[in-house]
């Protein structure tokens, strides 16, 4: 008699968690999610994915509210398996294709998860390139990473127009709306950590190497701003917000401004949790790989003039891929703008990851400066 009720009780001590779990989630599941539980065969596929939602590339699992949740109730650790399952099979750098990796969203919400400083035997050097087919678009050997979500083809590559016209007065403007990222901390570079791969020591982030691109660019004559606040910090959400007033600010000042460099750092992570760093080998000298980002109007946003945006980054990687062996990584179209509506000399410029070390970000950011230096005097003349 007292097993038959203990097991009654332990019965409906489980529909009791799984039916608050449920409960739990209808409070804060939209439309999609309520639909979803239509969809699935599994009421604990359906419940989970619900939790889940989208997972990045570097999750294998759940943490927090998710894991506790998991362990009351069986029934949503039933599911675990088929949702991640069902959630897998994206391209990451840790899979045998290691074509360009697709790198961080970069858009203005929480920054990205990474995990505490790995030691230099955690990290896995690789070189992002581009491959036929995909979702690259190909002019020679300029290779487009298309991830806007429209079906596009090469013919996209000859359109727009360059209008970077470089007259007296202040010419580029480099600031950093992400400047608090900065990289592995190898090669004797400490720094004191506001966040894990992130510090607010600008000798030590991304300030650092956009200094470093300006002082290549004022060494062939140009007059550069460089704009050294943190916009991520201490907040990282509303980050764009900020960096656009600053851009607008300089833009208004110094209507003379036909180049914007908007400098970060990439952040790549495998299945596993293994960090990837992104070098080419220059001249004998390892540096940091740099891509150019590109805005356009598939987010729904107003940008007129992405094309002709589009069409100064590529005057500029046509000549970086003839001038170096591997240094630009394919350059990325991205549904959101970046700010670069204000200017159509505007580039998001990704400096390395956070697996690489300053010293080779430095490298790598200024062999890109002096490349694209010697490619705007050409059109100056």
């Amino acid at each position: 008699m007292e097993n038959k009720v203990g097991r009654a009780l332990r019965r409906g001590l489980a529909l009791g968690l799984a039916l608050a779990a449920a409960w739990g989630i209808s409070l804060t599941a939209d439309v999609e999610d309520l639909a979803a539980l239509g969809e699935e065969p599994a009421l604990a596929v359906s419940l989970m994915k619900s939790r889940l939602g989208e997972l990045p590339g570097e999750t294998r699992g759940l943490t927090g509210w998710g894991r506790l949740l998991l362990k009351a109730s069986p029934l949503l650790a039933a599911g675990e398996g088929a949702v991640l399952e069902r959630r897998g099979g994206q391209e990451t750098p840790g899979q045998a294709d290691r074509g360009e990796p697709e790198p961080d969203d970069r858009e203005d919400v929480d920054p990205p998860d990474l995990d505490p400083s790995a030691g230099e035997g955690d990290i896995i050097e690789m070189t992002g390139r581009g491959k036929e087919g995909s979702l690259y678009l190909r002019d020679g050997e300029v290779y487009v990473y298309n991830r806007t979500g429209r079906e596009l083809d090469s013919t996209l590559l000859e359109e727009g127009t360059v209008d970077v016209s470089l007259g007296e007065g202040p010419q580029i403007l480099i600031l950093h709306t992400h400047g608090s990222e900065a990289y592995s901390m190898t090669d004797g570079d400490i720094y004191e950590e506001s966040d894990p791969y992130r510090t607010t020591d600008c000798t030590h982030n991304v300030v650092r190497v956009g200094e470093e691109m300006a002082t290549v660019f004022r060494a062939y004559g140009f007059q550069v701003i460089h704009d050294t606040t943190l916009c991520d910090y201490p907040a990282y959400n509303g980050a764009y917000d900020r960096s656009k007033a600053v851009a607008e600010q300089w833009l208004e000042q110094y209507p003379s401004i036909r180049v914007v460099l908007d400098v970060h750092r990439d952040a790549l992570v495998g299945n596993e949790g293994e960090v990837y760093k992104l070098v080419s080998d220059e001249a004998g000298q390892k540096v940091a790989q740099v891509m150019m980002v590109l805005g356009t109007d598939a987010g729904g946003a107003e940008h007129p003039r992405w094309k002709d945006n589009m069409a100064f980054a590529l005057t500029l990687q046509k000549n970086l891929v003839k001038g170096y062996s591997s240094l630009a990584r394919p350059t990325v179209l991205r549904k959101s703008r970046y700010n670069q509506q204000l200017c159509p000399g505007s580039i998001l410029v990704e400096v390395g990851g956070h697996g690489n070390s300053l010293s080779e970000a430095i490298a790598g950011g200024r062999l890109w400066a002096d490349n694209v230096a010697r490619t705007l005097l050409e059109m100056k003349q």
